[in-house]
């Protein structure tokens, strides 16, 4: 699978999971928040079947498994699916870095029908949940700097905010 001068050497992935993709507010790069990262050594010569169950008895559950291209970012991930793209991601990493395999662990896509997750019948509660044509129960709030200057307090009688109407919630807050 990889070549002859690294076959007894330990493959280390560094393992992220159980946390989200997100950008950086500063500067808009993608960064993984929350979660674990922990560290996972393996043989060099370990078969994607064989990686793929270490991977499941390290996080819990099974996964999917994406790396980053050595010099790579957050934004281009390689999804590992066979021998071959192990071998070609370890191969790359020995060749242009030859430190940890930055692996990215998500739990696996399920595809579902419509009947397997409920009734969609217009009787069923899921109906008007997934159904129904009605404008979405939220909104969305304008930029935190902004908030204090467009709010006031007012006492006594008061026009509660879209987002306290919506919500119903008692506010002494309203839009200017």
């Amino acid at each position: 699978m990889v070549n002859q001068k690294t076959n007894n050497t330990s493959l280390k992935f560094l393992c992220s999971y159980g946390g989200r993709i997100l950008p950086r507010s500063l500067d808009g790069n993608l960064r993984y928040f929350g979660g674990f990262t922990r560290v996972l050594s393996v043989h060099h010569s370990i078969s994607f079947t064989e990686l793929m169950v270490k991977l499941e008895e390290f996080c819990g559950y099974a996964v999917e498994l994406k790396c980053q291209l050595p010099n790579g970012d957050l934004e281009t991930l390689i999804s590992i699916r066979t021998d071959e793209d192990l071998a070609n991601i370890v191969e790359e990493y020995d060749r242009l870095h030859g430190g940890k395999i930055r692996a990215i662990l998500s739990p696996p896509k399920q595809i579902s029908s419509p009947r397997s997750s409920g009734d969609l019948s217009p009787k069923s509660p899921l109906f008007s949940v997934v159904a129904s044509p009605s404008p979405p129960r939220y909104c969305l709030a304008p930029p935190a700097e902004t908030l204090l200057s467009r709010f006031r307090m007012r006492t006594g009688e008061y026009t509660p905010c879209c987002n306290c109407r919506v919500h119903n919630r008692d506010a002494n807050l309203i839009w200017q």
